[in-house]
């Protein structure tokens, strides 16, 4: 299978493969290392790039980032070793700490539940990586993202879902523009995970059996809240636990403990009917809870919205909208605003929409664009709290 399609125009049209450089992200795992071996056969000039990444200190011994920690320098060096291309590791812990990790922390101290992976792929990966590749002289970035890019005979490069539903990660893709992927290959997107399995296996490279990451990288052991307690003590405060009546039920002990849509954990006993995070109202430090028909909003607004194609669908578009990783895409329509935020409007009720995840459009399995929620509500997303009823808490 050819990967790259000839673009109609710019410095990569009929450009001869031996003659195009494609800088490979590298992570030691299966699907950058099937990546890479792909390219490589195709007759691509390829050149391996792994980045190191910051992580807390783990007891003491240094790193503990995941992505990036020497079992997994050693997995990509071999790879690329058995390729026979080059392998850099280059230094990102600080772009890193700063442009990920911090807003993180400054997210959960916010009241917000952000998306590291949304941030990385924005800051880290497909702009300091990318710019790095062009420094290089790249004419290509390839990762081992489960995405596809289809080429316009206009120019166009369109983002679609890749091929394993399962695998797909164009959610986290939808901050990139036309700039970006032009020069973005993705040579896994057209595969099942399985089947990107046995091609490691059948080439015999060393990690086809290695397993996938799935925690956050820089966390050192897995647990999120134990880090945001040691990073954000200040946001740890107990508060009130209250109903979406303004009835106080009881004690939180700290908003980024609670996700919304959570039920174990909430310490509330003799309830009605089983109690839900419905919102965290950071300003004045509540955990807002209600029944599981309190989760259902009917809008929400996004900011920072990134179109894919460089231009914003037109307003009262009907789409698709995924607003979690893994969740389901939901009718929708979308009404771009002038500001560079949306308004969605969902046919049906939509639950557990969190602010500081993305809101992610989509036209089958073309990805549109998406941003951040900002915040959700039963009624217009723009109409000012200031009207909610006395005794009544405003949960948007």
């Amino acid at each position: 299978m050819r990967i790259m399609m000839e673009e109609t125009n710019g410095r990569k049209h009929n450009k001869p493969l031996s003659e195009t450089t494609v800088v490979v992200a590298m992570s030691g795992g299966v699907d950058s290392s099937v990546a890479a071996a792909l390219l490589t056969e195709q007759g691509y000039r390829c050149i391996g790039v792994m980045m190191r990444l910051w992580a807390e200190v783990a007891r003491g011994e240094g790193s503990g980032n995941k992505c990036c920690d020497e079992e997994s320098v050693e997995d990509a060096r071999r790879v690329a070793d058995q390729l026979g291309i080059p392998f850099f590791l280059i230094n990102v812990e600080r772009p890193f700490k700063e442009r990920v990790v911090d807003l993180f922390i400054e997210g959960y101290s916010e009241g917000l539940t952000p998306n590291p992976c949304l941030a990385c792929n924005r800051h880290i990966r497909f702009d300091y990586l990318l710019n790095y590749a062009r420094r290089l002289g790249a004419d290509y970035l390839a990762t081992g993202h489960y995405a596809r890019l289809k080429r316009q005979a206009d120019g166009e490069v369109r983002l679609l879902r890749g091929i394993d539903v399962h695998k797909d990660q164009s959610y986290v893709l939808s901050m990139l523009g036309q700039a970006e992927l032009r020069d973005l290959l993705f040579p896994v997107g057209e595969f099942a995970k399985d089947e990107v399995r046995r091609m490691a296996a059948a080439r015999g490279l060393p990690i086809h059996s290695k397993h996938d990451s799935m925690d956050l990288c820089f966390v050192a052991d897995d647990d999120y809240r134990r880090f945001l307690s040691d990073w954000a003590a200040d946001a740890m405060s107990a508060g009130e636990i209250v109903d979406v009546e303004g009835n106080v039920l009881g004690r939180h002990v700290g908003l980024p403990n609670y996700t919304v849509g959570q039920r174990r954990g909430l310490g509330l006993s003799g309830t009605a009917a089983p109690m839900y995070v419905v919102a965290l109202a950071h300003s004045r430090n509540q955990l807002i809870v209600g029944p599981a028909e309190a989760l259902g909003k009917t809008e929400l607004a996004a900011l920072e919205v990134n179109w894919t194609s460089g231009r914003p669908v037109s307003a009262g578009s009907r789409v698709l909208c995924q607003i979690r990783y893994t969740g389901r895409p939901l009718d929708c329509r979308v009404f771009p605003l002038q500001n560079g935020s949306v308004r969605v409007e969902f046919e049906e009720p939509a639950r557990g929409i969190s602010p500081g995840q993305g809101a992610v459009f989509y036209d089958g399995p073309v990805c549109l664009g998406g941003g951040l929620i900002d915040r959700a509500d039963s009624g217009s997303c723009l109409a000012s709290s200031a009207g909610t009823p006395a005794g009544r808490v405003a949960v948007n």
